[in-house]
């Protein structure tokens, strides 16, 4: 997870933060990433297609009612309440947000190993990820020979 945050409201202003957050921790390339959201009214709002618009972001929505076009992001939340949460009520929003920062920013991000990440945690799928982009030969970088005719 690259950023998060928490509100006592669902709308578009938090989809906003989290993005701006995501984007000030990685450095992307226009055209580079897509935003996957469903349809709910924070992801389709004029505030966020315009920031995605603004950033070279291609915005994604799933098929209604279809929920296998968010199963990561459902799995995540399920991780999230199942082994960090583990069914506790908070008294304060603070108190919530320190205990998801110690399991996504402590737990999950960097010593959570995946099987669908080969075994590794996301920060070091990530790492590996890069560090095998920057070791990659380039490709189709040759001039092309022209064609000999006769």
């Amino acid at each position: 997870m690259v950023a998060w945050e928490t509100s006592a409201h669902a709308d578009a202003d938090l989809v906003l933060t989290s993005l701006e957050y995501a984007l000030a921790s990685r450095e992307v390339a226009p055209g580079r990433l897509v935003h996957h959201a469903d349809h709910g009214c924070q992801y389709t709002s004029i505030k966020l297609t315009t920031r995605l618009v603004r950033a070279g972001i291609q915005a994604s929505m799933g098929s209604v009612g279809d929920s296998f076009d968010n199963a990561l992001a459902e799995n995540l939340w399920i991780l999230i309440k199942t082994e960090g949460i583990r069914g506790r009520v908070f008294a304060t929003r603070a108190e919530a947000n320190l205990t998801l920062f110690e399991y996504i920013d402590g737990f999950y991000n960097p010593r959570r190993i995946q099987k669908r990440l080969g075994y590794l945690s996301p920060i070091e799928f990530e790492e590996k990820h890069y560090a095998n982009q920057a070791t990659a030969e380039p490709v189709n970088l040759k001039p092309r020979q022209p064609a000999l005719t006769s």
